[in-house]
């Protein structure tokens, strides 16, 4: 492992968490975690190692130290060596990892926590959903508009319906949706009724109520006082088995 002549320092304020970037992508993970452990277990005692294979995560991690002391030590010493033949780049993490604030606070902390991370996750999604729907409608540079399409479309006729017109505002996929205290369920046993639902959704904090559509089966808007109640809900119960046939529930936010 070789230093780099450029060392930057940390721009995050110091916490006992680690971001490394910069890490050589085509190696193993289960082989950069021996590695990274390794390597930062010489700085403190390291309680958590997250690093991923996904296509996002891909060339980082996060190292969770025991104390913010054992972090300043290593971004101090480790900053700029190379891993991999290539130098790592090192900072303060944003925000505290999970392990953290469940070492350090109450239970209730910790789950205040996790939903806090859970909802700006989905708000994240949401934006990230928002923007690919716009850049594939917009169109490409130099082309000229098609008369059928960039003619305007009367109000007075067709109201209500979706506009096929490629200039129309991108609609986000409801699984991407950012966090509201109203969850959209769908895909009900016929046989539920509010009581059933309200057994099930009653139990997250801040529920005010279920209500069912008229004259439309299998569906439900459930009802919470803030959005940290929705957001706990729709993690625990989407997907879940009802019903005779076990059939699996669809629960997202409401489109506003």
């Amino acid at each position: 492992m070789a230093a780099t002549a450029v060392r930057s320092g940390p721009s995050q304020p110091p916490n006992s968490t680690v971001y490394v970037k910069n890490l050589e992508e085509r190696i193993k993970i289960d082989d950069l975690k021996e590695a990274l452990t390794e390597i930062f277990s010489e700085y403190g005692t390291v309680i958590n190692l997250v690093a991923k294979k996904n296509l996002k995560a891909k060339g980082q991690a996060f190292v969770v130290f025991e104390d913010v002391e054992a972090a300043e030590r290593a971004i101090q010493e480790v900053q700029g060596f190379e891993l991999f033949d290539k130098p790592m780049l090192l900072d303060f993490a944003k925000t505290k990892s999970d392990a953290t604030v469940q070492s350090e606070g109450t239970e209730e902390e910790f789950e205040l926590h996790k939903r806090r991370r859970l909802a700006e996750k989905e708000r994240k999604q949401a934006h990230q959903a928002a923007e690919e729907q716009k850049k594939l409608k917009r169109p490409a540079a130099g082309t000229v508009p098609d008369a059928a399409t960039s003619r305007p479309i009367k109000a007075s006729r067709g109201a209500g319906l979706k506009s096929s017109n490629p200039g129309a505002g991108a609609v986000v996929p409801e699984e991407y949706l950012p966090p509201n205290k109203i969850l959209f369920v769908q895909n009900l046993p016929e046989d539920y009724d509010v009581d059933g639902l309200t057994a099930i959704f009653g139990r997250f904090e801040g529920f005010r109520e279920v209500r069912l559509v008229p004259g439309r089966k299998g569906i439900a808007f459930v009802e919470y006082e803030a959005e940290a109640g929705a957001i706990s809900a729709k993690e625990s119960t989407y997907g879940m088995g009802l019903g005779a046939e076990s059939k699996s529930i669809k629960v997202v936010y409401q489109r506003q």
